[in-house]
C-alpha cells in the first residue's frame, strides 16, 4: 500500500478501509493507486480479485481473465450484478405490463 496508507482524504489520497457494516466505497479500474486505493476491512492490504468481484456481487464460479490489472478493470467497469439483475427483471415487468395493454 506504500505511501498511500498514511495519506489523509481528499485530492492528496484516498486510502480507505472498507467496512463490515456499511457499502462499500466505488469500486476502481486500478484499486491499489494512491488515489484509488481501498484497502481489506481487517487487513492492511489492498482487496484481491476475488474480493472485488465480491462487492460487484459476481458469483465465486465467475471466471475473469487477462493480466491481473486487465482483471481489476473489468470488475472496475462492470455494473453489479444484483443491480443489472433487478434493472432487467424490472424492464421486463414494464414491457409486458405495456405489452398486456396493448392487446
Amino acid at each position: 500500500m506504500q505511501k498511500s496508507y498514511f495519506l489523509g482524504g481528499g485530492k492528496t489520497g484516498m486510502a480507505r478501509r472498507l467496512s463490515l457494516d456499511a457499502p462499500s466505497l466505488t469500486l476502481t479500474c486500478a484499486p491499489a493507486q494512491k488515489q484509488t486505493e481501498r484497502c481489506h476491512p481487517e487487513h492492511t492490504r489492498p482487496l484481491n480479485i476475488r474480493e472485488y468481484a465480491r462487492i460487484q456481487t459476481f458469483p465465486d464460479s465467475w471466471e475473469f481473465f487477462g493480466s491481473i490489472s486487465s482483471q481489476y478493470k473489468q470488475i472496475g467497469n462492470a455494473v453489479p450484478v444484483n443491480l443489472a439483475t433487478a434493472v432487467g427483471k424490472k424492464l421486463i415487468a414494464l414491457l409486458n405490463n405495456i405489452y398486456q395493454h396493448h392487446r
